[in-house]
C-alpha cells in the first residue's frame, strides 16, 4: 500500500529550538540557582515533552512547585521570546513539506510542545497553513513517547499508511507504536540516543523526501 501521509516532529526536525529551549529553561532555574550546560541539557531532554522536563527537573532538585506551574512558566518564555527571535529552520524543511504536498499526502505536524509555543514558530515561518492538521501536547492526555499524539493525527486525516519523520528516540518510539513507518533526521543533540529503532536514517530533511518519493511509487 503506498504512503498517503506524512507527518513531522517540530522541535530538532524542523526547526533549530534546542538551545533556546534549554536558554527558556535556565531562565527560569535560575531563580533556583540551578543551571545547566547548554549542550548537556540538549542531550538530557531533547524530545521531551516540557511537563516531563519539569517532572524530572522538580524531582531532582526537590523544587517547591508543580508540574503545571514550572511548565507554564517555560512556554510562557519561549512563546514570548520567540515573537521576535525565531529559531531558525533547518535546511530543507520548505522543499520537503512543499514536495510532500506535491505528492498529493496529508501532512500532520506532531509535536510535544505546548500549543502556544508551536504556533508562535509556525506562525512566525509561515508554516502553519502548509499542514492539515496539528497536534500539541495541549491536545493529548499523554504525550509522546505514547502514541497518543500520532494516532490522534492518524485519526484527524482518516490516513492509514503514513510516515513520521523525527529526530529523537522518544519520538521514534511513538511513531513506532502508532504502527508508522519512521524516518529518522538526527541533529547533533540527538546523535547520542538509540535511534536504530527508526525504520530508516536519513542525514537531512532533502533525502528524506527522496526516500518518502520512493515510497510513493
Amino acid at each position: 500500500m503506498k504512503l498517503d501521509s506524512v507527518y513531522f516532529d517540530l522541535d530538532g526536525t524542523l526547526v533549530d529550538s534546542e538551545v533556546l529551549h534549554a536558554r527558556c529553561w535556565n531562565d527560569i532555574l535560575d531563580s533556583f540557582s540551578i543551571h545547566y550546560d547548554e549542550s548537556e541539557f540538549c542531550r538530557m531532554f531533547s524530545g521531551k515533552a516540557t511537563v516531563v522536563a519539569a517532572e524530572q527537573l522538580i524531582a531532582k532538585h526537590g523544587l517547591s512547585l508543580s508540574i503545571e506551574e514550572l511548565a507554564k512558566r517555560k512556554n510562557d518564555l519561549f512563546t514570548e521570546i520567540a515573537k521576535t527571535s525565531l529559531p531558525p529552520l533547518l535546511p530543507g524543511v520548505y522543499e520537503c513539506i512543499e514536495g510532500c504536498r506535491a505528492l498529493g499526502l496529508k501532512l500532520a505536524l506532531v509535536t510535544g510542545s505546548a500549543k502556544s509555543e508551536a504556533l508562535a514558530i509556525l506562525h512566525g515561518h509561515n508554516l502553519y497553513s502548509l499542514f492539515d492538521v496539528v497536534v500539541t501536547r495541549d491536545d493529548v492526555t499523554h504525550a509522546k513517547p505514547h502514541p497518543e499524539p500520532y494516532l490522534q493525527a492518524k485519526a484527524a486525516l482518516n490516513a492509514h499508511r503514513g510516515v513520521a519523520v523525527e529526530d529523537t528516540h522518544t519520538g521514534l518510539t511513538a511513531a513506532n507504536a502508532a504502527n508508522l513507518l519512521s524516518i529518522v533526521v538526527p541533529n547533533k543533540f540527538s546523535l547520542t540516543q538509540d535511534i536504530s529503532i527508526a525504520d530508516i536514517r536519513c542525514d537531512n530533511l532533502f533525502s528524506a523526501l527522496g526516500t518518502i518519493k520512493n515510497s510513493c511509487l
